[in-house]
């Protein structure tokens, strides 16, 4: 008997693409976003969760955005995030029978971390400061669920994707994560017919994307294999530079213009490569390339 899944955040990047993969695989999903339930409320959340009574809970819900809204947005992000954490980890605290799996992200390891950064590097070192109150809202998720399996005996499992994308991101020019943005700015560069096309920072800072879909792939292979470890990286392993990524982008959308570096625009970490050997050694590993996954992924934005 296949087992009650319960995706929160389900309209966003993860939580749409988790919904719909678990489901093919045959998975009973019960999706839920803000519009059925405010997780910034404790009450709200707990009567979902008590209403369900899934087998497991799948936190895809978060405030996320680029450097321009982590770095501008400090104390929504910071809170955000905080109070849906906070919410989903609490109203759990009967349930011990529930497994969460946590969905945080690359940007809790410490700036001056080793690369490829280890599951070891946590809480090692100081945060890179553009989007640390985001980091910090993570590690207390990460801390707060282990304090319920020590205590309470819970099963949580917080996964550290490295820099997603996919079909279903949000790509506002302005608050969206790089590759979105970078789409959804040279569609309108090309579509105005722009002979240059800027970028923030310097061009130089490497970064690992993994496409949406492969993250979902690693929730089932974790949800099949009851697999149980407290912290595991997700990434492809795969690094490019970010002037690389936009060059990649230019040539699939044809854009005709040059591109020009903006070096007094901050670039955020220099370099994050995640080591994601633990979760490879269990016997999974990222199939999308990245050619692949940007060509799937501006198809899906010039359709919608």
């Amino acid at each position: 008997m296949k087992k009650k899944v319960l995706v929160l955040g389900s309209n966003g990047l993860v939580g749409n693409s988790v919904s719909s993969y678990l489901k093919d695989k045959k998975f009973e999903v019960i999706k839920s976003n803000r519009e059925d339930t405010n997780l910034f409320s404790f009450q709200s959340t707990k009567e979902l969760i008590s209403n369900t009574a899934p087998h497991i809970i799948v936190n895809a819900a978060a405030k996320v955005g680029g450097i321009y809204a982590n770095d501008t947005h400090r104390t929504e992000f910071l809170l955000s995030n905080l109070k849906i954490n906070m919410n989903v980890l609490e109203s759990c605290i009967p349930y011990k029978d529930i497994k969460i799996i946590n969905l945080g992200s690359s940007c809790i390891y410490p700036l001056n971390a080793e690369n490829p950064i280890t599951e070891n590097s946590f809480m090692e070192g100081k945060l890179e400061p553009t989007n640390s109150p985001y980091a910090m809202a993570k590690l207390t998720a990460i801390e707060l669920g282990r304090s319920l399996s020590q205590q309470h005996g819970h099963k949580v499992i917080n996964l550290m994707p490295t820099n997603l994308y996919g079909p279903n991101d949000n790509f506002d020019q302005k608050y969206s994560h790089v590759i979105p943005g970078l789409i959804s700015r040279m569609f309108e560069a090309k579509n105005n017919n722009l002979s240059n096309f800027k970028i923030w920072g310097s061009g130089k800072p490497l970064r690992e994307f993994l496409y949406v879909k492969d993250l979902s792939d690693c929730i089932a292979f974790i949800i099949e294999n009851n697999i149980e470890l407290d912290l595991i990286n997700v990434g492809s392993g795969v690094e490019v530079s970010i002037k690389e990524l936009a060059i990649k982008i230019q040539t699939i959308i044809g854009f005709q213009g040059s591109l020009s570096f903006d070096s007094s625009k901050p670039d955020g970490n220099p370099r994050k490569l995640l080591d994601s050997s633990l979760i490879n050694d269990l016997g999974w590993k990222a199939e999308t390339d990245l050619m692949t996954g940007l060509k799937s992924t501006i198809d899906w934005y010039r359709n919608n």
